[in-house]
């Protein structure tokens, strides 16, 4: 086991998830199988092409099982923020770990090769304004030629109707992962739903800070990839 990494501090902590929530998202995954989903991911965006010397900076990483998939494919310059000291201390990998607010960036300009977001930016308490924050962050610290990957959840029929599934009692009764699903959904519905909202303002913002190179909306979810616009 990789020593514990000590925590850079760029802003006050948050509590952890609320136990209801935490509990869920324990039972939805296992971190093994949610490592082998990240680095499907990765590889489905063409990650295994990247340069292994890349300077990669994970956002809203939690227990940085992303971070461990990443490691996994070989590379080396990692390094996960996150605004829960808790689930930064779970980590057991090699990344440099930071306790930083994604819409205050302290990264150098220009100094990062990809940034990475998987299911992180739903959580941002003023959907819009604050994505807005967190793009302009972004788009500063990438390098010219560096890379923006989100991935999100997205209003799509396949999501709508697992939603509606999740909520019955029965449905929920008889398959674990769904009711782990749809408690996470309860407990951070005024941020998911204000998202799932606006999906024509979220990839307009997201194209006017990165030219795309892949746009994907498929099972439930949006998959961007794109390069930083000259400021």
């Amino acid at each position: 086991m990789q020593p514990r990494a000590a925590i850079e501090r760029w802003h006050a902590s948050l509590p952890c998830c609320d136990p209801v929530w935490e509990d869920a998202y324990r039972r939805f995954e296992t971190p093994a199988q949610e490592v082998a989903k990240f680095r499907e991911r990765l590889r489905a965006i063409g990650a295994e092409t990247w340069p292994r010397a890349a300077e990669i900076v994970e956002l809203c990483c939690g227990r940085g099982n992303g971070l461990k998939a990443l490691d996994s494919l070989g590379f080396e310059r990692l390094c996960g923020v996150d605004l829960s000291e808790d689930l930064l201390a779970s980590y057991d990998g090699p990344a440099r770990l930071v306790l930083g607010d994604v819409r205050d960036l302290r990264f150098p300009e220009r100094s990062l090769d990809v940034v990475i977001v998987q299911g992180g930016l739903h959580h941002l308490p003023d959907a819009l304004p604050d994505l807005e924050r967190t793009l302009r962050g972004v788009r500063r610290v990438l390098r010219p030629e560096g890379r923006f990957v989100v991935v999100e959840p997205w209003r799509t029929p396949f999501l709508s109707f697992v939603l509606a599934v999740s909520r019955v009692r029965l449905a929920r009764r008889s398959w674990g992962k769904l009711d782990a699903l749809a408690t996470m959904v309860e407990r951070e519905a005024e941020t998911y739903y204000r998202w799932l909202a606006h999906p024509e303002p979220i990839l307009a913002l997201l194209r006017a800070h990165f030219a795309s190179e892949r746009e994907e909306v498929a099972w439930g979810r949006l998959t961007f990839v794109g390069k930083p616009r000259a400021a």
